[in-house]
């Protein structure tokens, strides 16, 4: 006796709830791999725009030369470049009032480039928390799926005198496709989440070094005048 196994078959003699876990496992994995790409791309070109933007702000250009260049496509800046504009736009408008003491005028800078970088937190953070989920939920819809086909298949193991592999075998096979495709959704989303997170993390210490850095050069600007 031949029992068709071929991945189509099973799918189509599964059961209705071992058919939606499929092919929710199956959606979970295809946004999952495109938050995946996308959020590569996203954290590459941010790595991208601090090396660009540290080799201008590091060449001596002079800053309120390089603030009038980033003003000019306030639109695009993220990053340093957006930390950049908006500590030195608040340095600018405070020193322009006058009467200002010095460190307030830095801590205004301070306080507006904190603002800044939790934003860029917020942007470079955004969907890691849906490939945790991803990573730590996928493994256990697929076993749900497991152990319904594994019921199914004792079931129909009751309703029969002489019970044999053929019969129970598409039920087993159905049961461990979809365990197969929880890990297949889970485990791409774990190493991403993982490798994600440490890129994240590297970044925004690369930010908060840099603010630091900054406000110093303010700090010197503002007692020298």
């Amino acid at each position: 006796m031949n029992t068709d196994i071929s991945l189509l078959t099973l799918f189509v003699e599964a059961s209705l709830l071992v058919q939606a876990v499929m092919l929710l496992l199956l959606v979970i994995s295809i946004v999952s791999w495109g938050q995946i790409i996308a959020k590569w791309r996203l954290l590459k070109a941010a790595v991208a725009d601090a090396n660009t933007f540290e080799k201008r702000f590091w060449s001596g250009i002079d800053l309120v030369e390089l603030y009038k260049q980033v003003t000019k496509t306030r639109d695009d800046n993220t990053g340093m470049a957006a930390l950049f504009e908006a500590g030195f736009g608040e340095f600018a408008r405070l020193r322009k009032q006058g009467g200002v003491e010095p460190m307030a005028v830095v801590e205004g800078s301070q306080r507006a480039m904190r603002v800044a970088l939790s934003r860029e937190i917020d942007r470079l953070e955004a969907n890691l928390s849906f490939l945790a989920t991803v990573g730590s939920t996928s493994p256990y819809i697929g076993l749900f799926g497991t152990v319904w086909g594994i019921m199914n298949s004792f079931r129909a193991l009751g309703s029969v005198q002489q019970a044999t592999l053929a019969m129970v075998a598409p039920g087993i096979a159905e049961a461990l496709i979809a365990t197969a495709m929880g890990l297949f959704a889970a485990i791409p989303a774990v190493i991403a989440y993982n490798r994600y997170a440490n890129d994240v993390e590297r970044l925004v210490n690369r930010y908060e070094a840099y603010t630091e850095e900054f406000s110093t050069l303010l700090q010197r600007q503002a007692h020298a005048k």
